[in-house]
Formats: C-alpha cells, sequence, structure tokens
C-alpha cells in the first residue's frame, strides 16, 4: 500500500496522458503514440513546475515500467519465422547496423556530441526506433532529456521515411509486380514499426500487391528488432567495464551485476512465444501482451516527457539532428547498395 501512495499519483498521470497519446496515435500512426506521450509530457512539464507527490511514480513509469514493455515486446517474437526470414535479410542488416552505430560513433568524436544521445540514435536508427532506444536507455543510464533527444530525432526521419521512401522505391527501379525487394528495403532501412508499416502499405497500395510487401517487410524488421539483444548486452558490458576503470564499480566487473536482467526475461518471452506457435497454438493469442507492450512504451514515454526540459531540448537539438541524418542516410544507402550486390533487384 506504501508503494501505490508513492507512486499512483505519478503513473495514474502517466497514464491519463498515455490514454490521450494512444488514441492520437490510432488516428496518425505515422507519428504514432509515443511521439504524441513526449511532446504532451514536455508540454505538460513546462507549466507543472512543481510535481510534488507525482515525482515517484514518474521516475518509476520511466524506469521500470519502461523495462517491463521491453519484456512484453518478446511476445511478438517468433524465433523460428525471425530466423528464417534472416537468411536473406541478415547480411543486409548486419551491414546497415554496423553503419549506423560506426557513424554515431564517428560523429559523437568529431561533433562533441553527448555520448548518451550518440548511441541511443545509432541503435534507434539501425535496429527499431523506439523499442530499440527503450532497451537501450537503462542499460547506458541515459537521462530522461536524452531519451527524449533521441525519440525526436528518430521520429522524424520516421516521418521523412514513411513519405519518401516509395517515390524512392520507384526512382532506383524496384520490382513493381512484387513486394520483395521493396519490402526488405523497408524492413532493412526505416527504422521504427509504424514507419516501416507505412511505406510498405503504400508500396502495396501502389501497385496492387494486397500485403505482400507489408508481409515481408515486418518479418525483415523484426529479423533487425533481434539485435536488441546483441547491442544491449554489448554496451552494459562496455558501460560495467568503464565503472570499473573509474573507480565507481566496487568490487571490479561482475557479469550479473552487468548483465540487464529484463533483457533475458525479453529472450525468455521470445521462447516461449517460439514455442508455443511451433506446438499448434495461434500467435493471436499474444497479441494483448504485444498491445499492452505498446503501451507501457507510450506510458514511459509520458513520464519521460514529463521530466525533460523542452527549451533545453530545442536549444541542443541541431547537431543530434545532424548525426540522426547521417545514419539515416547511411542505412539507406548501404541497404540499396547490398539488395544491388546480392542481386535482388
Amino acid at each position: 500500500m506504501d508503494r501505490i501512495k508513492k507512486n499512483g499519483p505519478g503513473m495514474l498521470t502517466c497514464f491519463v496522458i498515455a490514454v490521450l497519446s494512444w488514441l492520437l496515435g490510432k488516428q496518425f500512426p505515422v507519428v504514432g503514440g509515443a511521439v504524441f506521450a513526449i511532446l504532451l509530457g514536455m508540454l505538460l512539464a513546462l507549466v507543472w513546475n512543481d510535481k510534488g507527490k507525482a515525482e515517484a511514480g514518474i521516475r518509476f513509469t520511466s524506469k521500470f515500467v519502461l523495462q517491463a514493455a521491453v519484456v512484453l515486446l518478446g511476445f511478438g517474437m517468433n524465433l523460428g519465422v525471425v530466423l528464417e526470414t534472416g537468411k536473406q535479410s541478415l547480411p543486409i542488416i548486419i551491414c546497415t547496423i554496423s553503419t549506423s552505430l560506426f557513424l554515431a560513433w564517428i560523429l559523437h568524436k568529431t561533433l562533441r556530441i553527448p555520448g548518451n544521445i550518440s548511441t541511443l540514435i545509432g541503435v534507434g536508427s539501425s535496429i527499431c526506433g523506439g523499442s530499440a532506444i527503450a532497451a537501450t536507455a537503462p542499460v547506458i543510464g541515459a537521462e530522461d532529456d536524452e531519451v527524449a533527444q533521441a525519440i525526436s530525432v528518430i521520429f522524424f526521419f520516421n516521418v521523412l521515411a514513411a513519405v519518401l521512401f516509395p517515390m524512392l522505391g520507384v526512382a532506383v527501379g524496384f520490382d513493381t509486380t512484387g513486394g520483395n525487394a521493396f519490402g526488405i528495403f523497408a524492413g532493412t532501412a526505416v527504422n521504427d514499426t509504424s514507419s516501416v508499416t507505412a511505406a510498405a502499405s503504400t508500396w502495396d497500395s501502389m501497385w496492387k500487391l494486397g500485403s505482400e510487401t507489408l508481409d515481408k517487410a515486418v518479418l525483415v524488421k523484426l529479423t533487425r528488432t533481434l539485435a536488441i539483444i546483441p547491442i544491449t548486452l554489448l554496451l552494459s558490458f562496455v558501460r560495467a567495464k568503464q565503472r570499473e576503470k573509474d573507480g565507481t564499480c566496487a568490487g571490479g566487473f561482475r557479469l550479473r551485476k552487468a548483465f540487464p536482467m529484463f533483457i533475458l526475461y525479453f529472450i525468455l518471452a521470445a521462447a516461449i512465444t517460439t514455442v508455443a506457435v511451433q506446438a499448434g497454438i495461434p500467435s493471436e493469442i499474444f497479441t494483448p501482451l504485444k498491445d499492452l507492450s505498446k503501451f507501457f512504451i507510450i506510458m514511459a514515454m509520458a513520464a519521460i516527457g514529463l521530466n525533460s526540459n523542452l527549451i533545453k531540448l530545442v536549444k541542443s537539438g541541431g547537431k543530434p539532428i545532424l548525426l540522426g541524418a547521417a545514419c539515416w542516410g547511411g542505412i539507406t544507402a548501404v541497404s540499396l547498395l547490398m539488395q544491388s550486390v546480392m542481386g535482388i533487384w
């Protein structure tokens, strides 16, 4: 009861913002509920200077509800289907992820962009947008301002991709009688699931392909999402070693302390889904858990918005946007190049 009293007001505030943002996201899917939640939270924070009793619940939501969302995300993973799809798309996925992370590191060094923001934008651009940022933020100890800034940058290029990529597909000469090539392109080069869906659905509509492109793009996107596991484990290891070097990690490096346990639960959730589907249980049974995951992410983004300084975010937004543009452009170019080299189009 004490914990409910402590966290209840803040969580209720985040829940109300999340419900409104969820509904807005349904009406404007290219924008998405997570972006609406951050914006509404930041706008409310401008006039709500003393959060008082709500402070603890907002912090709880931005940390633990966010981790719960990542765990529930695993119930959308059928590892068998993802690995089968990965046979064709895995080389492209590895190259695009490597390109984005390398560009993020280079620009972090040359432009002196804060390390956490560079990491979040690099990971969000290359893996799966908001979900990857949600998984990475607690691992690297990112502040709410940094998460909000990364999400804002990712959102900007999501919208551009959803609008421009179908036209780009025509310009570069993708096959318009099938959805395989553009589906792989959308699944490997667009960073957030909502924009992947929007771009692939537009291609299907343009050439009357039913849902062929959409199905391919979503499967490739799920394969990309699995990269959350090795990336977060690597980042947790690097951060723990850095803390040991700085003397802020007492007792030296310990794998058990460094390992983000919520990622283990994410893997377990994916394994449960895979075994259940193999046993003949319809995958639709996990749909409510996937929907709950999306809602929890929106709720956590509301908390992050409430803890963010909009004025500071606007003033410091130039370099992160440049970083996002570099990652986005690099991923797009490498995806097209790899498909050409592999003879997919």
